[in-house]
């Protein structure tokens, strides 16, 4: 394994345990502040739109190596 397939990995993989722990910390924010299902859903849109640019450049960049 080269170092450019390391870093990658290990890009991808620490960005993807970050993402689980914020998607876990906006489900707690609208548990603590009983936000109903219309606030969950406004908060994960809110906050989570920068995980689909994450997920997005990631799904780009692995069609168009291929």
């Amino acid at each position: 394994m080269s170092i450019e397939e390391f870093e990658s990995w290990s890009l991808t993989i620490g960005i993807s345990g970050l993402i689980g722990w914020m998607l876990l910390i906006i489900w707690k924010m609208g548990k603590e502040s009983k936000a109903g299902k219309f606030g969950y859903f406004v908060l994960f849109l809110s906050l989570g739109l920068g995980f689909v640019g994450f997920l997005a450049k990631n799904i780009l960049v692995s069609i168009l190596e291929h």
